[in-house]
């Protein structure tokens, strides 16, 4: 009796944190096809009682926030930001974990020091060398300054330190050299982690709003954020059409989690192991 009293109470707290959970995004959903009235009426319904899907069309079209090309840019943009930072990061990690020389613990030591850095201090000088370079509203100036992050070299470097040792040893033994032991052996046994540490970085890239908002000075090269911001500080905001965005702004999150459980949960156990 008391197990399934036990039982049921746990159910229970699952479902309410669900709903919980899933609260924001039925908001979303729910608004983005409303109307305008609909949203501000005192008088709530569940549901639209004619759901608008010309929303989306009409956002997809807007010419004053150019969503559409927005959605791909910033997709473009998070894609090469997210591979360059994997190949840059795993290779430094790989590095200071692996690669013996009299100064590794001072490079070590300095790539951790970066991290003690505040972003507000390297932003004024960030901005003015990508200036300097002519890369303002261009895909070099979003992408560049993301590619290497101290904070993923230091963890693929922890991760690496408790990789097998006697792997490498076996690649070595059938003639790989040091670059070929880490490309065939080292990153393919390491696909769980690499999709945390890449799932991290994808949407630290996609979240990024005050880097895109004063490198991208034109229209053409906004990322969602920037558009949304801009749907959001309108003279006159057009709710509806604000939460269809917001609703869009979030699906290649969700996409990527639903495709990449099964690897994050594997990545976050073996981080937590190793740690």
């Amino acid at each position: 009796m008391r197990r399934g009293a036990a039982a049921a109470a746990r159910w229970s707290a699952l479902l309410l944190a669900a709903a919980l959970f899933l609260l924001p995004f039925y908001l979303l959903v729910r608004n983005g096809l409303a109307t305008r009235e609909e949203i501000t009426s005192p008088h709530w319904t569940f549901w639209p009682a004619h759901p608008r899907w010309e929303n989306i069309t009409e956002l997809l079209s807007a010419t004053d926030a150019p969503f559409a090309r927005s959605l791909l840019f910033a997709l473009v943009i998070a894609v090469l930001q997210t591979a360059g930072s994997l190949v840059l990061c795993a290779a430094a990690g790989y590095g200071l974990a692996r690669i013996p020389y009299r100064h590794s613990g001072k490079v070590l030591g300095a790539v951790v020091a970066t991290l003690l850095v505040p972003t507000s201090v390297t932003f004024v000088p960030s901005f003015v060398l990508v200036s300097s370079l002519g890369w303002l509203s261009d895909l070099r100036g979003l992408v560049v300054p993301g590619l290497f992050s101290a904070l993923n070299a230091v963890l693929f470097r922890q991760f690496f330190l408790d990789f097998p040792a006697d792997l490498e040893d076996a690649g070595r033994i059938d003639g790989l050299g040091r670059w070929g032991v880490f490309r065939r052996i080292v990153l393919p046994n390491s696909t769980g982690f690499l999709a945390a540490i890449g799932a991290i970085t994808f949407i630290g890239s996609w979240n990024s709003f005050l880097w895109p908002l004063v490198i991208a000075q034109d229209s053409s090269s906004w990322t969602v954020q920037v558009a949304l911001s801009a749907l959001l500080t309108a003279q006159n905001p057009q709710l509806n059409l604000l939460f269809a965005a917001a609703a869009l702004s979030i699906l290649p999150i969700v996409l990527l989690f639903a495709g990449l459980q099964r690897f994050l949960v594997r990545g976050v156990t073996e981080t937590g192991v190793n740690g």
